[in-house]
């Protein structure tokens, strides 16, 4: 993960836990054994908020392999950032009705390059050896807790697959090498066959296929939406969950899912306010389109697959906000 440190405020490591502090603007963000504090101005004093650390820095690695995705990324129902694409919000009870109609929310934005490098430092510095933000808990170790304890680089420096056609396409991205990406272990009834490609002569280059199950199935990261498919705007990102998607995304756009395996439980909400919406219960082979004007966390008792649709047409968050868009893809 190659670090601009130049635009990281960061204090020396503390002599007591061993961690950095940082800065972005008025805020910081401080971390101890168990928990981050995120401390920022409002009303003529600071105020604080507590996060466990597990869930923070879950959260934390999310945005920083999504670039801060389409629109909103709560860690909870206080922190989070917005993507304004090129420049990124980065607010405190904004997006809590309670909060901001208390006058105790803040916002405050920065270049994209400046929040990116101190996410990125952050996630070098608070990440303990043995613990993968981006494993399920039964899958990684508990090392996040304590003092400073090392690093995880390998870990953090996974980068998100993001195709220009198709996996396995010549000149495109390779598929998953299978020694180095084993079945995980709620996908071992997961056939692994590949699909036969019987192309007419001359046309061997230009016709492809892959088993989208089978490299599913060896995914090693959760929640973490990978382009596997691109057809102009049209991005299909399908993923594997496994316990809590450990943000609300706000969308900025309507996304679509489809349930390919299992199920998970959303929770959808208020994007503006956090009221709730709905709970909805999606079971393989179910369709649901996720509104513009919301923001959903996901519950996935046990690793499922996940069809991702993305409109990536340049944009849609304006139209949206403008009210030329309606919030959603069909009315009844």
């Amino acid at each position: 993960m190659a670090l601009a440190m130049d635009l990281v405020r960061s204090s020396e490591p503390d002599p007591i836990n061993g961690y950095r502090s940082f800065e972005l603007g008025e805020f910081k963000l401080t971390r101890d054994a168990y928990f981050a504090t995120v401390d920022w101005p409002a009303k003529g004093q600071r105020h604080i908020h507590k996060l466990p650390i597990d869930y923070f820095l879950r959260a934390m690695m999310r945005d920083v392999a999504w670039g801060f995705f389409y629109g909103w990324v709560n860690f909870d129902h206080i922190f989070g950032t917005k993507n304004l694409y090129g420049t990124v919000e980065m607010y405190a009870g904004r997006y809590n009705e309670a909060y901001h109609l208390a006058g105790l929310s803040y916002v405050e934005t920065f270049d994209e390059p400046v929040i990116m490098a101190t996410f990125k430092a952050i996630l070098a510095d608070w990440v303990n050896a043995g613990f993968d933000p981006f494993a399920a808990p039964e899958e990684t170790s508990t090392s996040v807790f304590g003092p400073k304890n090392g690093n995880n680089f390998e870990a953090i420096e996974r980068t998100r697959l993001n195709t220009q056609r198709m996996p396995g396409v010549a000149g495109d991205s390779p598929l998953r090498d299978e020694a180095a990406y084993p079945i995980n272990r709620h996908f071992l009834d997961v056939p692994q066959d590949d699909p036969v490609v019987r192309a007419e002569p001359g046309f061997e280059d230009q016709l492809s296929a892959f088993n989208l199950f089978k490299y599913l199935s060896r995914s090693d990261v959760t929640w973490n939406p990978s382009v596997t498919g691109v057809c102009k705007a049209s991005l299909a990102c399908p993923t594997t969950e496994e316990f809590i998607l450990p943000v609300f995304h706000g969308n900025d756009r309507v996304e679509w899912f489809i349930q390919l395996s299992d199920h998970i439980v959303w929770d959808v909400q208020d994007k503006e306010t956090g009221r709730p919406r709905a709970m909805i219960t999606m079971r393989a082979g179910d369709v649901a389109a996720m509104p513009a004007d919301i923001r959903h966390q996901g519950y996935s008792p046990k690793r499922s697959m996940l069809y991702v649709w993305e409109n990536a047409t340049p944009g849609l968050p304006d139209r949206y906000e403008s009210g030329e868009l309606p919030v959603y893809p069909v009315e009844f």
